[in-house]
């Protein structure tokens, strides 16, 4: 895989390049300087993957990434972001310019081999997700097979759950304005983000959505016609207490290499409403929800997987769909009115 990399920084394009140069699929082919360097050369070389800083002389970031996109629609674009309200800002923008993902850049650069092996971590398995050589996990990219059921589940849906990861901003941003304000039921997210991130994306999610959008915080009231995001860093639980559902935050283990992870929130929702949770798997790399998924059809809970068409990453999704926990795989564009159709037929009924 031939990646271009973008930095006005020496010491960040070092970084970055030796981390690649440990893996042996991995070639960076060139490195630029702004972002006026970065267009020609994405012309010019054609790389399969590009890491793009955001600030930068000339032509930052997100300039760059428009011109790179008037005429590379596809080309999968990890945009490099620092860990402050500006950083995750900037990062949110470019998502929503079809930035294909991002990568967070170490905050001590000092310790370069730290500095190494933070870049590497984060960076690695991204290209190999977006270049189309995902790491081969249980069900992912397999064959999609649709959970059969020997009769309907009889029990109305009190809950709707929604995990995402790589995409996951952008497929948030385009669901949940179609759901309906009196949805009628809580609506709880976990998308793979760190601090600030989740509550930035909170903030932009409830300026397009009918429903409220907020960060979640320890005790919380699980309250329809309410969204609550995981916050970054930290697992989202749901437990009931004498006056309803609460959230439950703790900074636990991670899983799937994740905090916080889908898993933990669905298992925590299996207690709850059993078969009266619906879940949504939506774009993501890995295979995070997967195991919470199994738990919750067990119960008799519904679930919806998005399609690989309209997935920037099919790993998470794929990996529901292709365990057979699915009841339907949809495109990101129909989820939201089978959510809504189904949240509204059983409940009416």
């Amino acid at each position: 895989m031939r990646v271009l990399v973008v930095d006005d920084s020496a010491l960040v394009r070092r970084l970055v390049t030796t981390a690649l140069s440990s893996a042996t699929d991995i070639d960076v082919i060139a490195v630029a300087k702004d972002g006026l360097e970065a267009v020609r050369m994405v012309d010019e070389l054609r790389p399969d993957v590009v890491t793009l800083d955001i600030e930068m002389p000339n032509l930052d970031g997100l300039g760059a990434l428009t011109q790179i996109r008037e005429k590379h629609a596809r080309l999968p674009v990890i945009m490099f972001s620092t860990l402050t309200e500006r950083g995750a800002t900037a990062t949110l923008d470019a998502l929503s310019r079809g930035a294909s993902d991002y990568v967070t850049k170490p905050s001590n650069t000092g310790q370069i081999a730290d500095g190494i092996a933070a870049v590497r971590d984060q960076l690695v398995p991204r290209i190999r997700a977006l270049a189309g050589m995902r790491k081969l996990t249980p069900g992912a990219g397999g064959p999609v097979v649709r959970r059969e059921r020997a009769t309907p589940p009889a029990q109305s849906v009190s809950a709707l759950l929604i995990g995402c990861s790589t995409g996951g901003p952008d497929a948030l941003a385009r669901l949940l304005p179609r759901l309906p304000g009196d949805l009628g039921v809580p609506v709880l997210i976990v998308q793979h983000m760190p601090p600030v991130f989740t509550a930035m994306l909170a903030q932009r999610l409830d300026r397009v959505s009918a429903l409220t959008v907020r960060e979640a915080a320890d005790g919380d009231e699980v309250r329809p016609g309410e969204v609550l995001i995981a916050p970054g860093d930290f697992h989202m639980r749901l437990q009931r207490s004498p006056l309803g559902t609460r959230v439950v935050l703790d900074q636990g283990p991670q899983e799937n290499f994740c905090r916080p992870a889908v898993d933990v929130l669905f298992r925590s929702a299996v207690q709850l409403y059993g078969g009266g949770a619906l879940a949504t798997i939506l774009t993501g790399m890995g295979q995070d929800g997967l195991a919470g998924a199994r738990e919750l059809a067990a119960a008799g809970a519904r679930i919806l997987a998005q399609d690989e068409d309209s997935s920037v990453v099919w790993g998470m999704p794929g990996a529901v769909a292709g365990a057979g926990l699915a009841d339907d795989v949809l495109p990101l564009e129909q989820l939201a009115d089978r959510i809504t159709a189904t949240v509204r037929r059983t409940r009416a009924a």
